[in-house]
C-alpha cells in the first residue's frame, strides 16, 4: 500500500481528504506541524512514498519540510498552494517540489496528479488484494486469476471501498454516502443494489453464492 504523509493544519481538509484517499487505497498519515512534520521524516522516512506538503503549517511553514525531505530523502513532495499563490508557487518547485496543486482542489485531480508523480518517480505500486482479485491502485487496473476486469468508475470505488474495510459490515446508508459522487449524480438505493449485483457477476466466481462481498442480512455487506 502506498504510504502518504500530509503535512497540514485546517483539520476540516486533513478529516476529508484522509478519508478520501484511504477509501482509494492509500495508507495516510496526518501531522499539522513542520515539528512534527521533520520528525515523521526523520523516524519513517523509509516507509513513506509521498508527502502532501501545506505552505502554511502550525509551527513553521512547508518550505522548510521540503528542503528537510529533499536534502535527506528521495521522497517526492507535492505542495498544496492558495489558489492564486504564485510566489509559493514557484518557491516550492524551485526547492525541488515534484508538483503543486492549488486549493481548492478536486479530489480525483489531486488522485490523478499523485498517480503521475509517484510513476514518474519509480515509487513501488500499490496493489491490493481481495481474494484472487488485485487491484493497481496507481494503474488504476482490476485483474482476477491474471485477467485484466473492466469496472465502471463507481464499480471500481465500491470494490476500494470493500477492500479497504475488510471484515467490516457496511450498512447501505453507509455506502451511499461513499459513493454517490464517485457517479457525478445521485444514487440511491435501488441504483445500489444494481452495482453491487454488477460488481458480484465480475468478480466472484459464482455471483449467486458470493464469498467475496456477502450480504450480512439485515445489516448491510461485508467483505
Amino acid at each position: 500500500m502506498t504510504n502518504i504523509l500530509l503535512v497540514e493544519d485546517d483539520k476540516e481538509i486533513v478529516k476529508n481528504l484522509s478519508l478520501f484517499l484511504q477509501e482509494e487505497g492509500f495508507w495516510v498519515r496526518a501531522v499539522s506541524g513542520q515539528k512534527d512534520a521533520l520528525k515523521q521524516i526523520e523516524e519513517h522516512g523509509q516507509e513513506i512514498d509521498l508527502v502532501l506538503l501545506d505552505v502554511s503549517l502550525q509551527d513553521g511553514n512547508g518550505f522548510a519540510v521540503c528542503a528537510a525531505v529533499k536534502a535527506n530523502t528521495e521522497i517526492p513532495v507535492i505542495f498544496l498552494t492558495a489558489s492564486g499563490d504564485e510566489y509559493s508557487t514557484v518557491t516550492g518547485l524551485d526547492m525541488g517540489a515534484d508538483d503543486y496543486i492549488s486549493k481548492p482542489f478536486r479530489p480525483r485531480e489531486l488522485i490523478s496528479r499523485m498517480k503521475g508523480v509517484l510513476r514518474r518517480c519509480g515509487r513501488t505500486q500499490a496493489v491490493l488484494e481481495l481474494g484472487d482479485v488485485r487491484v493497481d491502485t496507481l494503474g488504476g487496473t482490476v485483474t482476477k486469476n491474471g485477467q485484466e476486469i473492466i469496472l465502471s468508475a463507481l464499480e471500481y470505488r465500491l470494490l476500494l471501498i470493500f477492500i479497504n474495510n475488510k471484515g467490516i459490515v457496511l450498512t447501505r446508508n453507509k455506502l451511499l454516502e461513499e459513493i454517490w459522487d464517485a457517479a457525478g449524480e445521485y444514487v440511491n438505493d435501488n441504483t445500489l443494489t444494481v452495482y453491487i449485483k454488477r460488481l458480484r457477476q465480475k468478480i466472484e466466481d459464482d455471483p449467486q453464492e458470493p464469498v467475496l462481498i456477502r450480504t450480512v442480512r439485515g445489516m448491510g455487506y461485508r467483505a
